[in-house]
């Protein structure tokens, strides 16, 4: 749904995907309260290609679900010190990425960091919002909702042949 200023309305949660991380679907909290957006990262660890310093990180993407996890990589954007709700800072690592939603996808800068206590996987904040979005809070799944099937389908293994 757009409105008169070609903005997308959006609830107060929506399903997201990461295309270059390769993350189909990925619950997310619409929080104009917060200003960076951050996702739910673990074992994450620096390293070196060509020359320019790089993250890798394990990204479970379901709430409750240890058992599907997506390792992703990606060039290190920034590194900041990002105060949480509960008023605790904490230095982060920043990549940039594509996030879709709905039809739509634009690059947004995203944190990493353990969202375990966290009841999302992934936060969207109000700086990935700027200019696109408009939060209508009492909607959710503005962009459609995922079964669980459908979930378990996106995450099941493409590379597997069945039979010979």
């Amino acid at each position: 749904m757009v409105n008169q200023s070609n903005k997308l309305i959006t609830g107060s949660e929506e399903w997201c995907k990461f295309i270059d991380l390769s993350i189909p679907a990925i619950k997310a909290r619409v929080d104009s309260g917060a200003r960076t957006s951050a996702i739910h990262a673990l074992n994450i660890k620096t390293f070196q290609r060509n020359g320019s310093s790089w993250v890798s990180f394990d990204v479970y993407p379901l709430q409750n679900n240890r058992k599907t996890v997506i390792n992703c990589e990606a060039p290190i954007h920034d590194r900041r010190t990002v105060k949480s709700s509960s008023g605790s800072t904490e230095k982060r690592y920043v990549i940039k990425t594509s996030i879709a939603m709905g039809e739509q996808s634009w690059d947004i800068e995203l944190t990493l960091t353990n969202r375990d206590a966290m009841g999302y996987r992934m936060l969207l904040g109000r700086e990935a919002m700027k200019g696109r979005l408009l939060v209508d809070p009492e909607e959710s799944f503005m962009f459609g909702t995922l079964e669980d099937s459908e979930l378990l389908d996106l995450y099941r293994p493409k590379n597997c042949r069945n039979g010979v």
